[in-house]
């Protein structure tokens, strides 16, 4: 059985369907399915059945992707192997990051990386934790950037390793002409009367700020909603509210607005990497987890 097929076959039992797996593979859905159908061919054996405008596996295709699933662990273990006997940082390295992450300390990172290990084929997505940490389970990417806080930890699965970039400490965004403008540091508490400007609804930091101010009393009345904290600021500038901002990937600081620290110092984001347990003794993943550990040092020094 071809190990290309093999690995065709377990990305549509991740995905569920053709064009999920031809997306994960970075293929076409018609090589997709020439791929499957040889597979049906060498082994004998119908793997796919039509379930309504879908497909799903027969028993004998959920039998063989359980199988894939074992190989294609085993061939990134010997892969890994290969390269710590090696020594060198080689190949081709897959990374995801959440957006400020990618701003912040990707660009010199990578730059890094291409000076210092020249046979390293990098190539970054940028991409929220709850599509990174499934890409890299899945072996989709090799390694993910991710984030979480303080007091609000990031469910992570079984099978994968972790290591810490640096903490990043938030800042309260204000109007310049803001009451608290020219304190020296700021507590939640101290905005139980302002409206705020939050990450949208439903995201992981949206629900972090929900928990972190009714945990202290404040019931906030959120008026305006940005992905991105370049444009949070661009409203806090109008004097349409206030913000949570981290540090990490902020940019210049419009004119009117003014950044004062928080006081409690455990008030911050965690930031760190995490891959396969399988392939935790790949040179190219250290290589990259100490180039990113490094250009964090820098930023909050």
């Amino acid at each position: 059985m071809n190990l290309d097929r093999l690995r065709t076959l377990y990305a549509v039992a991740r995905h569920g369907s053709v064009s999920g797996a031809a997306e994960g593979l970075h293929v076409t859905t018609s090589a997709v399915s020439q791929q499957l159908a040889k597979l049906e061919r060498e082994t004998g054996q119908q793997l796919l059945a039509k379930n309504g405008r879908g497909i799903r596996l027969t028993d004998a295709g959920r039998l063989l992707a359980d199988h894939a699933a074992r190989i294609l662990s085993q061939v990134e273990l010997a892969q890994a192997d290969l390269e710590a006997q090696r020594g060198h940082a080689v190949g081709e390295l897959l990374l995801g990051a959440f957006p400020t992450a990618v701003r912040g300390l990707f660009p010199d990172a990578l730059s890094r990386l291409r000076t210092e290990h020249p046979q390293l084929n990098v190539r970054l997505q940028e991409m929220e934790p709850d599509e990174s940490v499934p890409a890299v389970v899945r072996g989709d990417i090799d390694l993910a950037v991710v984030l979480d806080w303080y007091n609000k930890p990031l469910p992570m699965p079984g099978g994968l390793v972790k290591a810490a970039l640096l903490d990043d400490p938030v800042d309260v965004a204000m109007p310049a002409d803001h009451p608290l403008a020219d304190r020296h540091a700021v507590e939640p508490e101290d905005f139980v009367d302002d409206e705020w400007i939050s990450w949208p609804k439903g995201g992981f930091c949206y629900d972090w700020l929900m928990v972190t101010l009714r945990g202290k009393g404040i019931e906030p009345r959120i008026r305006h909603t940005a992905h991105e904290h370049h444009t949070q600021l661009s409203l806090i500038a109008a004097g349409l509210g206030i913000a949570v901002v981290p540090r990490l990937g902020r940019g210049p600081v419009p004119e009117g607005v003014r950044m004062v620290p928080v006081s409690q110092p455990t008030m911050r984001r965690h930031i760190y990497a995490i891959w396969r347990a399988d392939a935790d003794r790949r040179p190219s993943i250290r290589a990259a987890v100490e180039v990113l550990r490094s250009v964090g040092e820098k930023i909050i020094d």
